[in-house]
């Protein structure tokens, strides 16, 4: 006798679609944020007894990169592949059956690249890099998969709740599974570890077997999906077709095509910040007598933190004084915080630049793609390409952020020319919103 799914609405089937965030986005803060960063710079810099860098570059397949310029070109082409594979696999996640099938494979591709980490050395790079690379595909292939599961699963009445629900378990799983992989570090004598770096290679298998873990049980309840067509060659090429057709509506919505190309451009800047803020932080910083990975990974907690805060401050924000507005103030908040970030020196400086940017970096997210969905139109029945075209246009962003970032690093040898090539896309973006109309308020 087979197995009973529980039936669309049912709690149990809710709670086990967004407990999957509770098993990846221990990727999202351990690896792409905090751990990984901090391992790599540590790996890829040379440095004298008194802890001064004497050398950032890197040799890969007979190349000399800056070590950020390296990191970025490959983060780069991850999201260009990710870019390419969403409306692939948006398309394939409409009509093909058992798309459980296509989430568990990008669930694994992810985690098992994570655990490969642990052999991350320079003397086999570009395994690292391969690793470090399949990961970022990994786990946004999966998320692909998992965020159309949702009409699936939950009434209309229910998504926002479960939507909201999922994202708190992601935040608590990830920022519990960090504070593990710090004592770890920090205390590994205590742990029975000979080597320091040990605990920080077996951080990134921890994230791998936490990924897998925790995601049976999301695997055990969810349906395998409904099945509407057959398998076609052109099944492959239909999520290309449907952004295709978005475009075509968006350029004759005039307020949403001003409002898309000011998101691009402001957006580029707050994705590509969040991905090499701790790359700034390390080599840029005179850490002192302080230890840089406590500093780092403390600093990343409370950007976490004030997320939460800033999200909830900005919503409030919203209803008062429209969303465009508060949008504009958000941006000009950054371009204050970008000329900040450019002279600081200090660790407690890097940590007042850390509240500010977790203040706005939670509001301007939510605020963004909320905006969006006011500014569709309102008989609008293909919801899901309008984001799927939404999404590849961050993807997008992401990989031009990462690629400017990277060029500026390799060209003046240092990454805090960068921060003010921030700041002036934020005061593009604001100057973009001042063309966009302000909905009143209660719309």
């Amino acid at each position: 006798m087979g197995k009973t799914i529980a039936p669309k609405g049912s709690k149990k089937l809710l709670n086990a679609w967004a407990f999957y965030d509770w098993a990846n986005s221990v990727y999202n803060l351990v690896v792409s944020s905090a751990i990984f960063p901090i391992f790599y710079g540590a790996l890829t810099l040379v440095k004298d007894e008194n802890d001064n860098v004497i050398s950032d570059q890197v040799s890969f397949l007979g190349i000399e990169f800056n070590n950020d310029t390296l990191i970025s070109y490959v983060t780069a082409a991850a999201f260009l592949a990710v870019s390419f594979l969403s409306p692939l696999l948006s398309g394939i996640a409409d009509y093909v059956g058992n798309k459980k099938i296509f989430m568990k494979f990008f669930c694994y591709l992810g985690s098992l690249s994570c655990i490969g980490l642990i052999w991350f050395n320079m003397d086999f790079l570009w395994f690292g890099l391969l690793c470090y690379f399949l990961a970022l595909i990994g786990f946004w292939g999966s998320i692909v998969f998992y965020n159309s599961y949702l009409p699936d699963i939950a009434f209309n009445d229910q998504q926002d709740a479960v939507s909201a629900k999922g994202y708190a378990l992601g935040y608590i799983g990830s920022v519990i599974l960090l504070i593990i992989c710090l004592m770890m570090i920090l205390k590994y004598e205590a742990f029975g570890f000979q080597d320091e770096g040990l605990p920080t290679r077996l951080s990134f298998v921890l994230t791998g077997i936490w990924w897998i873990g925790f995601s049976q049980y999301t695997y055990f309840h969810l349906p395998k999906g409904n099945k509407k067509e057959s398998f076609t060659k052109d099944l492959l090429f239909n999520g290309f077709k449907e952004l295709k057709s978005i475009w075509k509506k968006i350029k004759i919505n005039v307020p949403l095509k001003r409002y898309l190309g000011a998101f691009f451009v402001y957006s580029m800047a707050v994705q590509t910040i969040m991905l090499v803020a701790t790359y700034f932080g390390i080599e840029e910083l005179d850490w002192g007598k302080t230890d840089s990975t406590t500093g780092l990974i403390v600093s990343i907690l409370l950007i976490q933190i004030v997320a939460i805060f800033g999200a909830y401050l900005t919503s409030k924000s919203s209803e008062r004084f429209g969303n465009i507005s508060v949008l504009m103030v958000l941006n000009l908040i950054w371009i204050i915080i970008c000329v900040f970030a450019y002279f600081i020196t200090t660790p407690n400086e890097f940590y007042i630049t850390a509240a500010f940017v977790g203040l706005v970096m939670g509001g301007i997210q939510a605020l963004s793609r909320s905006t969006y969905s006011k500014l569709l139109p309102d008989d609008a029945v293909d919801t899901t390409s309008y984001f799927s075209f939404y999404d590849v246009s961050e993807k997008i962003g992401i990989v031009l952020g990462m690629v400017c970032y990277g060029y500026v690093a390799q060209v003046t040898g240092s990454i805090r020319g960068s921060i003010i090539f921030f700041g002036i896309f934020f005061l593009v973006g604001l100057l973009l919103l001042t063309r966009v109309k302000n909905r009143p308020v209660n719309s």
